[in-house]
């Protein structure tokens, strides 16, 4: 009986002693060494005073350690060629384009939050003011189109008729249906690729080899109101409605009256 009771005592002893091992409490966890981060060697002291802030990643954003380990996806190449970008400012907003806005903005504009992981800054508050200015446009430019209002009226059995308007006649032209397919992104993306576009939207696919499926059609829309919300930021927005008439809806099919 005492052996018994002396083989318990040792079994009950050992286990006690070994759950702090299996599983320590949050104080010896804090204690315990801690294995730290590899990081990369220092880079050299670079000056950024004349460097514009587009062309290079802030110091302080930048990781010690890279946060894709042993990546396959391969590098997505984007432009750096202020030359390249003038031109496709010239080929949307006209002559003289490239001088509308500044210089940062116009990459702003450009850069995709996926780009750098938006530590170079990203388009998506110029794009939020942008599409409104687009969409309010869009639907005016449906209001003040009365050729397309369909005047066939069922005649009514009682021989009443309803009341009839010059300025009411084209609000059926305000349907949503027919705004929305004006302005899709598929419609969007297809006069961006007219301005050549592609060539200088900064983004991060992911799938570098499979650019429709990573979503260059909702990328390349989201740009264009982007666009228009630059304009509207630093021209004010009597030229940014212009622009978005004569530059965007009139080439998706708006009729556009002076």
């Amino acid at each position: 009986m005492a052996s018994i009771l002396s083989t318990r005592a040792v079994r009950t002893v050992s286990c006690s002693a070994c759950r702090p091992l299996a599983r320590p409490s949050s104080i010896q966890a804090a204690l315990l060494p801690r294995r730290g981060y590899s990081t990369a060697t220092e880079e050299p002291a670079v000056d950024y005073t004349d460097k514009p802030r587009w062309s290079y990643t802030p110091p302080r954003a930048k990781a010690p350690f890279s946060l894709r380990l042993n990546s396959k996806r391969p590098d997505f190449p984007v432009n750096s060629d202020p030359k390249v970008l003038d031109r496709f400012y010239i080929l949307m907003l006209g002559n003289d384009g490239d001088k509308m806005i500044s210089e940062e903005t116009k990459w702003l504009a450009v850069t995709h939050k996926s780009f750098d992981q938006g530590r170079r800054g990203f388009n998506d508050r110029l794009a939020f003011l942008g599409k409104y200015i687009v969409q309010l446009q869009a639907s005016l430019a449906l209001v003040q189109n009365p050729s397309n209002a369909s005047n066939a009226v069922a005649r009514d059995a009682f021989g009443r008729e309803p009341f009839t308007h010059p300025a009411l006649d084209s609000l059926d032209n305000l349907d949503y249906n027919t705004k929305s397919f004006l302005t899709s992104k598929t419609k969007l993306a297809e006069l961006a690729y007219k301005y050549d576009m592609q060539r200088v939207i900064r983004w991060c696919p992911r799938k570098p080899n499979n650019l429709e499926s990573s979503g260059i059609d909702l990328v390349l829309a989201h740009t264009m109101y982007a666009v228009i919300g630059a304009i509207s930021l630093e021209k004010g927005n009597l030229v940014a409605n212009k622009v978005a008439r004569e530059r965007i809806l009139a080439p998706l099919g708006f009729k556009i009256t002076a």
